[in-house]
């Protein structure tokens, strides 16, 4: 499944920070997440993150285990080419 999350940090980001997210997404990996693209925004956001995961369930598995650092909002996201299969 295919996961688009909108995030707001808590704090501004640094090396430090980074370095632990990165911690988080390898472990998360083990769980089949697979983390596709990440953009920094201006706006609303500080960030948009697209990702994989086998379930919602490991979706927010991996979410809980790094949201003391932000705040954020997670679509479940279908291709196009998947609704277009679906049409008659």
């Amino acid at each position: 499944m295919w996961f688009i999350r909108f995030v707001k940090t808590k704090n501004p980001q640094s090396k430090q920070r980074t370095r632990w997210f990165d911690k988080k997404r390898a472990e998360a990996e083990k769980w089949g997440v697979k983390s596709h693209q990440t953009f920094f925004t201006l706006g609303r956001y500080d960030a948009v993150t697209i990702f994989e995961a086998p379930a919602e369930k490991t979706a927010m598995r991996f979410w809980l285990s790094v949201m003391s650092e932000a705040a954020s909002e997670t679509l479940v996201a279908v291709s196009r080419e998947e609704v277009s299969s679906w049409m008659k």
